[in-house]
């Protein structure tokens, strides 16, 4: 692993990681907050997951994280959301291939060489991290924006004791459903549309729900609205009674300044379940 920078933020440390990832084949990057009682010993873990066209850095700089999660004591982590490189497959469209990994593991050519964001952010990268700092590994829990909203609840869904609570801003919610998941699934997964299930929030939360609380914020503004069917989940965690809370905000968009706005909450809703 290599150290890119290391930044004093709010009493702690902002750091920014490279290593070669064994799941995907290439470089990849994260960045790292630890709060300042990871000096002392492991501190809690919320992972946060970006979403199309983002890499680690979006949400390090913009989401205003940082001061809250050390107001809490724990520790962010800000994963990329792609493999990269001249070597890793990509396409013209904004919505597909580097920077649009969609937190699946690939079948198809010529994404399943690299595309296994699945077992990079379910398996190598928390290894990774474990293993490098002063992180608590029992002592996790997850959020995301958008396409990583969507991977949040999935991961969250299909991996029973991991986390300890998930939210999720503007999460796309139905991709199954969704220009924005059929086509990417198809791509990445093939035609058959039962193998897409797993990766579909509102299929999950009818299936097996999640073993903790739940916190999903949407914008009543939000320009994708329609590409996102936020009212799928909400449907979902209402017939399943899946403890929790879906709040739609009235004039928010898609934004950074919606997810600023509302990361007080999901950072103090996600801290409770990790020190309780």
């Amino acid at each position: 692993m290599h150290t890119v920078s290391e930044n004093k933020c709010f009493g702690g440390m902002q750091g920014v990681y490279t290593h070669h990832s064994e799941a995907t084949g290439c470089e990849m990057t994260f960045g790292l907050f630890l709060p300042e009682e990871a000096a002392q010993g492991p501190v809690p873990l919320l992972w946060y997951l970006s979403g199309l066209t983002c890499t680690h850095e979006n949400a390090m700089v913009k989401a205003g994280a940082q001061k809250w999660a050390a107001e809490h004591g724990i520790a962010l982590c800000f994963p990329d959301t792609s493999p990269r490189g001249a070597h890793v497959a990509n396409d013209d469209a904004y919505d597909l291939g580097q920077g649009a990994g969609f937190y699946v593991n690939a079948t198809q050519e010529p994404w399943a060489p690299h595309f296994r964001m699945w077992d990079y952010i379910a398996d190598e990268l928390p290894r990774i991290v474990t293993a490098a700092f002063d992180i608590d590994e029992d002592r996790q829990s997850i959020t995301g924006h958008s396409m990583g909203g969507h991977g949040a609840l999935t991961l969250a869904m299909l991996l029973p004791g991991r986390f300890r609570s998930v939210s999720a801003f503007a999460p796309i919610a139905q991709p199954s459903q969704s220009d924005w998941g059929r086509k990417q699934l198809t791509a990445y997964l093939g035609a058959d549309e039962n193998n897409w299930l797993d990766h579909d929030a509102t299929h999950l939360m009818t299936r097996v729900g999640f073993d903790g609380e739940v916190l999903i914020d949407q914008g009543s503004d939000d320009q994708f609205l329609d590409l996102l069917r936020p009212e799928a989940l909400a449907a979902a965690m209402a017939a399943r009674r899946q403890p929790g809370v879906f709040r739609m905000q009235a004039g928010y968009d898609h934004s950074y300044f919606f997810v600023s706005t509302f990361m007080p909450d999901h950072i103090a809703f996600n801290a409770e379940a990790l020190w309780r």
